[in-house]
């Protein structure tokens, strides 16, 4: 059985940094392309970024590009999303997906059929 799950998520300051990660089991992450998408209350859920299947592509939304990194940990069947320079409005559930996905499609979540179950994510001071 295909499972996600994200960790990383809590409550951050302006400014400050959070790692977010998502870990595999049931198959490997390698073989995908992975997204990472948040949505804030009475929002919808939106791409933030995403890396194709070998990693060598990665593609940001402009509201974090320079501040957000994606990144692949295939030994630890495990894709990061490092995010600094947080702004109140970075506040949202994050989510992770895998799909067979290429830019610029995969900021799109109907290219995703896995889905983690989501981490909470809060930039307040």
């Amino acid at each position: 059985q295909l499972q996600l799950v994200e960790s990383g998520g809590g409550l951050v300051q302006p400014g400050g940094s959070l790692r977010l990660s998502c870990a595999a089991s049931g198959f490997t992450l390698d073989h995908y392309a992975i997204g990472w998408f948040r949505q804030a209350p009475g929002k919808e859920r939106e791409g933030v970024s995403c890396i194709s299947s070998r990693g060598g592509s990665t593609m940001y939304a402009n509201s974090v590009k320079g501040r957000f990194t994606i990144s692949r940990d295939s030994a630890k069947n495990t894709v990061y999303l490092q995010m600094n320079s947080l702004r109140p409005e970075d506040t949202a559930v994050y989510y992770c997906a895998a799909g067979f996905t290429v830019r610029p499609m995969c900021l799109t979540t109907g290219e995703y059929r896995n889905w983690g179950q989501g981490t909470q994510v809060t930039v307040s001071s």
